[in-house]
């Protein structure tokens, strides 16, 4: 058994179930208010992998039941389990059902991602190549992102790296995909992540000539669809490891939102104007 991903190009689509487990077993269909893990043909929803978490959304039966999608786990290659909640009717093995991810998490999701990507390229650019990624987090409500560097940055380091990425986004770089040989990938200057595993044949990612990497997650078209970055924070996590979290898009704005409500909150409690 396995699923056919689909989902870098579609956000909702019509497959079949082929398997549901309810509390570890597996069962032949499942009711309202049951927790569920459901298996199907073929998927949009993208599976946590590669410091991407799993997309949520709905998934919806020809009987009439609705299943409120949380995450999206991938166990074994090639096999997607989709864990949601029974909210109303029922669902069952060998059912029709239409699959849709929620699609403003995605997006959220997918700017974050290809923000991590300019970020890591940035980082390299302004601090030397010797920066590494050490690991990742990338979600719809932020992005977190771990690299090799023997010093903090100083504020003028962050905000030449800030201001580094915000001008990639600002040139609406091209994201452009593309499937190699592992070796012919590599030879061509695509970074690789060396704690991860990859097959023989692998995806590169690429934006403009700012940034190569191989990378299996989903990503912005180009990358003025990330909007904004901004970066929250730094901070050593391990010896010769530090730590960004940072912002895109929406996300950004909110935050920058927040600080001037902060400030003039403090304006008004000193009596001065914001200035």
């Amino acid at each position: 058994m396995q699923t056919s991903f689909e989902g870098y190009d579609r956000l909702a689509l019509a497959s079949t179930i082929r398997a549901l487990l309810v509390d570890g077993r597996v069962v032949d269909e499942a009711s309202a208010g049951q927790e569920v893990e459901i298996i199907v043909d073929e998927t949009p929803f993208y599976a946590e992998s590669g410091g991407q978490v799993g997309d949520r959304g709905e998934i919806r039966s020809s009987g009439g039941g609705l299943v409120s999608i949380r995450d999206t786990q991938k166990p074994v290659q090639e096999l997607w389990l989709h864990r949601g909640r029974v909210v109303s009717g029922r669902i069952g093995v060998e059912e029709r059902v239409e699959l849709e991810v929620d699609a403003s998490a995605r997006q959220a999701s997918v700017r974050n991602h290809s923000g991590t990507h300019l970020l890591h390229a940035a980082l390299r650019k302004c601090l030397g190549a010797q920066v590494m990624q050490k690991g990742s987090l990338v979600g719809p409500e932020r992005l977190r992102f771990d690299f090799t560097h023997d010093a903090a940055l100083t504020r003028e380091q962050i905000a030449e790296v800030e201001d580094l990425a915000n001008q990639w986004i600002e040139q609406n770089a091209h994201g452009e995909t593309r499937h190699m040989r592992y070796a012919d990938a590599v030879a061509s200057g695509a970074i690789a992540i060396f704690e991860e595993k990859y097959g023989d044949e692998v995806r590169v990612v690429c934006f403009g000539e700012h940034s190569t990497e191989l990378c299996g997650g989903t990503h912005a078209r180009a990358t003025g669809d990330i909007g904004l970055l901004k970066i929250l924070s730094e901070s050593g996590i391990a010896s010769g490891v530090r730590r960004i979290e940072a912002l895109t898009g929406l996300g950004a704005l909110a935050h920058i939102r927040e600080q001037e409500r902060r400030l003039e909150q403090a304006a008004r409690l000193l009596k001065a104007p914001v200035a």
